[in-house]
């Protein structure tokens, strides 16, 4: 047995028992990396690549978007914009039967956009609507079923902070303004998904309606909401059109939103001292994380992991259907017990060059991949969504199981979609030349 496949095994083996020990994913990955490195190299070098790999993969202008991203989603957390996101998104559908069920998802699909985070959504709009939904006799449990899938619509829907990750991981092969225009219509066909699911239940179950406001009502309500709106056109187009990159996207952004929230007196300045040592701690925790996972794909690279697992599955597979199912499954499994972040740093340079050699465009892989690993985020054991929207609805995440499957049969359904229809991805990337 070769060093390289000793090497394989060695660093699966450890990578798993760490993560089924409930080790953190972040120190998970670099002490396998560090370990799997000792078999072939003596101590001082390998220890010294690991660390030369750690700093040299964060050393990236492109990733200074994610701090800043993250300190925008913070600032409209804090700024008042969730607020008028959800009251805009209410005059606009509450009136129907189960109308806070449409605010939701609406809200959530506004705000992840705008916020580009999936955490930030669920805490801010479930803070806002969980009471209200269990005022009106709404099962706390649907309701927070609800609240964790529809969140995931903003790591799809740009400015995103994983598909940033992934132009990352890419090595240059998907840029960030073709997955940005690429998340558009997969990201609106999920939310669509969910309004046509929670529609049917909440006809079978005769869920409340809020009363139909007046236009006049309405007009004002998205007047106040319009500036927040108008910041997802401002911060993707330029990026997408190319007037700034999407690091200098993320500072606008950042600035956006503090005017924003100075404007709106929701935020004084005393308060920012407590968002940005907030963000701050985020931001350590995910360039950690992506720092020990791009000294492990650099030892996959070093031990011809990708090739090994590539010439294994070309050989198994000759029908490119089986073949993406076949990964579409990987990544689901995986999603349950690793977080997005090092999900997409590790495996992307696996399979992408798999996904390629069957003709499948880098950025639709790159959709594919973040909407697969969506479904992660939701499901036990580490779905960090699963226990943020328990948490904020006041409900145990053993209740919300039961609910919670259906809306990850609809994400399934939508994945499928996705993966076997590429037009879904791929039409507005080609009808801007990117």
């Amino acid at each position: 047995m070769s060093i390289a496949v000793v090497g394989v095994i060695t660093l699966f083996v450890i990578l798993f028992a760490l993560l089924m020990l409930k080790v953190p994913v972040s120190y998970s990955v670099g002490i396998a990396t560090t370990i799997t490195l000792l078999i072939s190299l003596p101590w001082l070098p390998a220890v010294t690549t690991i660390m030369q790999q750690m700093t040299t993969g964060i050393d990236s202008f492109a990733l200074l978007a994610i701090p800043f991203f993250i300190l925008a989603g913070d600032i409209m957390n804090s700024g008042g914009i969730a607020n008028r996101l959800v009251n805009f998104s209410k005059s606009l559908v509450g009136s129907f039967p189960g109308g806070l069920l449409y605010v939701n998802i609406i809200s959530a699909m506004f705000f992840g956009a705008v916020s580009g985070s999936a955490a930030a959504s669920a805490s801010a709009i479930g803070g806002i609507l969980s009471k209200r939904m269990e005022k009106e006799n709404y099962p706390k449990p649907f309701s927070a079923s609800l609240n964790i899938t529809s969140s995931t619509v903003g790591l799809i829907i740009p400015p995103s902070n994983v598909l940033i990750v992934f132009a990352l991981a890419s090595a240059g092969t998907a840029s960030v303004e073709a997955l940005f225009l690429a998340g558009y219509l997969p990201g609106i066909l999920l939310g669509l998904a969910f309004i046509v699911w929670a529609a049917m239940v909440a006809v079978k179950n005769k869920f409340p309606k809020e009363d139909r406001v007046p236009f006049s009502q309405l007009w004002e309500d998205f007047r106040k909401a319009i500036l927040s709106i108008l910041m997802i056109i401002v911060v993707v187009g330029g990026i997408v059109f190319g007037v700034f990159t999407a690091t200098e996207g993320a500072v606008i952004a950042v600035v956006y939103a503090l005017v924003l929230s100075f404007a709106y007196k929701e935020m004084k300045i005393k308060d920012l001292g407590t968002v940005i040592v907030k963000s701050s701690k985020t931001v350590a925790v995910v360039m950690f994380l992506i720092s020990t996972s791009m000294a492990l794909s650099w030892l996959f690279a070093y031990n011809e992991i990708p090739q090994m697992i590539s010439r294994f599955m070309l050989s198994s597979f000759d029908n490119p259907v089986m073949m993406l199912v076949a990964i579409n499954i990987t990544l689901l499994i995986v999603g349950t017990f690793m977080d997005m972040t090092p999900a997409v740093l590790i495996f992307t340079p696996i399979f992408l060059p798999i996904v390629t050699e069957i003709g499948m465009d880098p950025v639709h892989f790159g959709i594919v991949m973040v909407l697969n690993l969506c479904i992660g985020l939701c499901t036990p054991p580490v779905g960090t969504l699963l226990f943020i929207g328990s948490g904020v609805a006041g409900v145990e995440v053993s209740k919300v199981i039961k609910p919670l499957l259906p809306f990850l049969a609809v994400m399934v359904i939508v994945l499928l979609l996705v993966t076997f229809i590429p037009q879904i991805s791929m039409f507005l990337p080609g009808l801007m030349g990117k």
